[in-house]
Order: structure tokens, then C-alpha cells, then sequence
């Protein structure tokens, strides 16, 4: 090829006497100047066979015109299409190396389309790259307000109490569904509130021990007491105050 242009600038030089004063070599010039012509209208100059002159400070870029192959960028990515991975990329989306749209987050959506940018790791994401919350899980209360659980001013359990409870913690034992039981204590209101508040956290936990103790799984129950803070009746009669001092399940399903 070197010879080929050596040849070609030889025979333009030539006729023009300009060979004997030129000190560089005609190889050496057609090697290192490698541009095509242009003229006015940045249309290529070609001689009368149609070849494509060479000239000093002419354009370096392939030219269609005069042979070259000249890589075309369809979507305008910036990425050729003999290297785009991904054609047909949006105008203006910013893409990789390989021309596919980034995803900066690693979230599945990329960034043209991503509404919330910086998901986390791992998070579940809808089709607008946001994160998708879970549901709050479901409260069910069932509430033992036997009225035999509890003497006054005593956390031991009555006779026939734990029938009581075993028919109450029956409806959600073994059930998958159940992530954790609240086992809350309550009492009346005789008694200063410090002291009602230490007497229905003792309920709740006897509760607790005698339900691990038929095989309850003691990871899933919390207990701890309202004192008197939450009475399910009046505390003005004798009745009230026995129907107040209950212990109740609150149940949070999965």
C-alpha cells in the first residue's frame, strides 16, 4: 500500500518539477500524511481516474467515498454498530462500553427509566426501578377475659385456668402463618400504678411459661403488661375490676 501512494504522489509530483527539491522521502510523507483532500464543501477531491488525493492537513476520518469502511452508529449512542450490543438504544440513555443502557443500581431497570436511583441490594423493585414494600403484617387479638384466670393481687394461674388457655392458644397453634404472640397482662385498678404495672408484666410471663411448657415455641411469644392502663370494663364494681384483670393475645401473622 506504502508503495502504491509512493507510486501515485510520484507520478503528481513529477510533472510539477517538485521531486528534486523535497528532502523527505516521498514514502515517508505518504506514511505520515496520510488525509484526504477536501475541498470547500468538504467533498472529498479525487483525480480524473476517481481515486482520492492525499494532500498535508487534509482529514484523517474514513470516507465512504473513497473506499473505506465507515462504522455506522444507528441509535446514536456513541456506541458503532459493529460493537452495539444493544441497537436500537433510546436517544440520550446512557449506555456502556458495549452500547446497553447502564444500570447503576443493578436493580433490573436502567437508568433511562429508573425513578428511584440507588436501590438497594436486593431489593424487590417495581417496573419504575422503586422498591416494592412489603404489606404490614396483619394484627389479630384474641382476648381470654375468663374471668378465672386471676385472683386479686396474684400472677398465679386458678384452677381451670389451664384449660382456658389451652383452648385460646389452640386457634393459632401451629399454625405457619403466625409470626409472633404479644402476651399482654392487665389488672383493676387497686394499687398504685407502679405496682399494677409490675403485677400484669408477672401475668403475661406466667402465661408465657405455662405455653412453653406445653410446647409452645418460646422464640415466637413476647410478654409485657399495661398495669391498669387499658381496663375492657369499669372499674367501679366489683365485677368490672374481676373482668379486668385478663391477659390477651395479640397475634402478628406473617
Amino acid at each position: 500500500m506504502a508503495q502504491f501512494k509512493q507510486k501515485k504522489l510520484i507520478a503528481i509530483l513529477a510533472p510539477l518539477g517538485l521531486i528534486g527539491g523535497m528532502a523527505l522521502s516521498v514514502e515517508g510523507f505518504a506514511d505520515s500524511h496520510n488525509r484526504y483532500a477536501i475541498d470547500a464543501s468538504k467533498g472529498v477531491v479525487k483525480n480524473s481516474a476517481g481515486e482520492c488525493w492525499f494532500t498535508v492537513g487534509g482529514i484523517m476520518e474514513k470516507m465512504e467515498a473513497c473506499g473505506d469502511m465507515v462504522s455506522v452508529d444507528s441509535d446514536g449512542d456513541g456506541v458503532t454498530d459493529d460493537k452495539d450490543m444493544c441497537p436500537g438504544t433510546p436517544r440520550g440513555a446512557p449506555v456502556n462500553a458495549k452500547g446497553c443502557p447502564l444500570d447503576s443500581d443493578g436493580d433490573g431497570v436502567p437508568d433511562y427509566l429508573d425513578k428511584c436511583p440507588g436501590t438497594k441490594a436486593g431489593a424487590k423493585v417495581d417496573k419504575d426501578g422503586c422498591e416494592v414494600m412489603k404489606p404490614m403484617a396483619k394484627m389479630e387479638k384474641v382476648v381470654i377475659d375468663n374471668i378465672l384466670l386471676f385472683d386479686f393481687d396474684s400472677a398465679a394461674l386458678k384452677g381451670g385456668a389451664n384449660d382456658v388457655l389451652d383452648s385460646s392458644y389452640a386457634k393459632f397453634k401451629g399454625n405457619d402463618a403466625v409470626k409472633s404472640v404479644l402476651i399482654t397482662g392487665h389488672t383493676d385498678s387497686i394499687g398504685s400504678d407502679a405496682y399494677n404495672q409490675g403485677l400484669s408484666e408477672r401475668r403475661a410471663n406466667t402465661v408465657r411459661d405455662y405455653l412453653i411448657s406445653q410446647g409452645a415455641d418460646a422464640s415466637k411469644l413476647q410478654a409485657n403488661g399495661a398495669g391498669e392502663s387499658q381496663p375492657a370494663f369499669g372499674n367501679d364494681t366489683k365485677a368490672g375490676r374481676a373482668m379486668n384483670r385478663r391477659v390477651e393475645f395479640n397475634v402478628m401473622m406473617k
